[in-house]
């Protein structure tokens, strides 16, 4: 591997991601990719939504109403009635209880927010309303961080060291990217993979993030089609990261969907932008972008994100994503508080979701993790490398980096004919999980508020795989 002179090395903490971002649907364009039947999700399209737009912002909301779908409804009438724009909608055969809509609203300079009572009576059934734009951020709470030095990618495509092409495992060590052994033999990553053959073969993981450099070589060959993608943030089909290294969320995407592939290299990544250049956006985007990943066909949605504060439009559709058995994973926070953010509080809710904390390579609680008794599994989370963006290589930090770990595990068992239903897959991530992590000193003031332990590959596909 071909390092960049030093005078070139970045030392850099970059502010990221927890974040959101902005919005979305409504609209329906003739190029924008038909959802499969029953199913509909009509992002909000700006001119030529197939060109990737730099610097474009779709329309944004202030608030987001979360509407029970009815026989009948349409896009048209919902909107009609409501007075705001349907961003997303999970269909109108509504013999299933967990149709919805999502509707943005925008309120008049000075005027009050929307009122739930009153669009529950225009509507003729109950609505929740939440705040949307800006509530999940980068920053403070919600950031991860990149250090270190920034590297030329030299390993080619992940995919090429699936399937014998490349051997990825050279006496212990993990020759695609030699700096992550270490973060690797900690979750028994050599005797997983030994085991799932497949290595998420067959699998989609949907990453709801900053997006990804979709031209990156290491991504060759491991994304979806092209018409799965979505820009939530510009309102193109284009999810490209867009930024500055080393400010913002800048990479952040990039960095998460690499360390999937190196999990279950044979999965495939559906890119999913709602994160702007800061790392900032709107709940009306994430919740888009859980519906448009269940509509085509994720099966694992990655959500290294959070707000401090309840999006219940959010949990209504991670409990839609559910009902289709789609399992997501969210990060817990990096803040050091007793607390988890949101959606991660909602894995103990919703049994087909997982929060993650991180720890550092001996096992301890990492400084920066939030805990507590919602927490279901630790999982490393400090300088984690993977791919960044112009074809290089980069260490993130944070609860952002722990959370891909779990989601990649995932990967690695639906990609194999496994002896548990899919619902069963997150207790047994918590089953297979090692509790040793409480014998550690460092981890006594945080008994229980951990999780189960440690994320054991080799031990979740021992249990789950035929």
């Amino acid at each position: 591997m071909t390092r960049i002179p030093a005078f070139l090395t970045l030392s850099i903490t970059a502010i990221l991601l927890s974040a959101c971002a902005a919005t979305p649907p409504g609209t329906p364009l003739a190029s924008t990719p038909p959802a499969p039947a029953g199913l509909t999700v009509e992002p909000i399209a700006l001119p030529d939504p197939t060109v990737n737009h730099p610097g474009q912002v779709a329309p944004r909301f202030d608030y987001v109403a979360t509407v029970p779908v009815h026989s009948g409804d349409t896009v048209a009438s919902l909107q009609t009635a409501s007075g705001g724009t349907v961003v997303s909608i999970t269909g109108t055969d509504c013999a299933d209880t967990t149709c919805h809509a999502v509707i943005g609203l925008n309120a008049a300079a000075g005027a009050p927010p929307p009122s739930a009572h009153t669009l529950s009576t225009a509507l003729n059934r109950s609505v929740t309303v939440d705040t949307s734009r800006d509530q999940i951020s980068g920053g403070g709470a919600t950031t991860a961080r990149m250090g270190g030095m920034k590297i030329a990618w030299a390993s080619g495509e992940l995919q090429a060291w699936a399937g014998g092409m490349k051997i990825a495992w050279a006496s212990g060590t993990y020759a695609p990217i030699p700096q992550n052994t270490q973060t690797w033999q900690n979750v028994r990553l050599e005797s997983a993979q030994a085991r799932a053959t497949n290595l998420g073969a067959g699998t989609v993981v949907a990453v709801i993030d900053t997006g990804i450099d979709v031209d990156h070589v290491a991504f060759q060959g491991a994304l979806t089609d092209p018409a799965t993608w979505w820009d939530f943030y510009a309102g193109d089909a284009v999810p490209q990261e867009e930024g500055t290294l080393g400010t913002g969320g800048y990479g952040h995407g990039t960095n998460v969907a690499g360390i999937i592939l190196q999990v279950a290299p044979r999965a495939k990544i559906m890119p999913l932008r709602v994160l702007g250049p800061d790392g900032s956006g709107d709940v009306s985007s994430i919740v888009s972008a859980i519906n448009w990943a269940v509509a085509r066909g994720a099966h694992v949605i990655n959500l290294s994100l959070g707000t401090d504060t309840d999006a219940p439009a959010i949990k209504t559709a991670l409990a839609a994503a559910a009902s289709k058995n789609v399992l997501a994973v969210a990060s817990v926070g990096n803040a050091a508080r007793r607390t988890l953010t949101f959606p991660a509080q909602y894995g103990f809710d919703l049994p087909l979701m997982l929060s993650v904390a991180s720890v550092d390579l001996t096992g301890a609680k990492s400084t920066f993790s939030n805990y507590g008794v919602q927490t279901e599994v630790v999982a490393p989370g400090e300088n984690v490398y993977a791919p960044a963006p112009g074809n290089m290589m980069a260490a993130w930090t944070g609860t952002s980096q722990a959370a891909p770990i779990v989601s990649g595990g995932l990967a690695l068992a639906l990609g194999q004919t496994t002896r548990k239903h899919v619902a069963s897959l997150p207790g047994a991530v918590s089953h297979s999980a090692t509790n040793s992590i409480y014998d550690r000193a460092a981890n006594w003031p945080y008994g229980g508020q951990l999780g189960s332990g440690q994320i054991d590959l080799a031990a979740l596909m021992n249990e789950v795989v035929d």
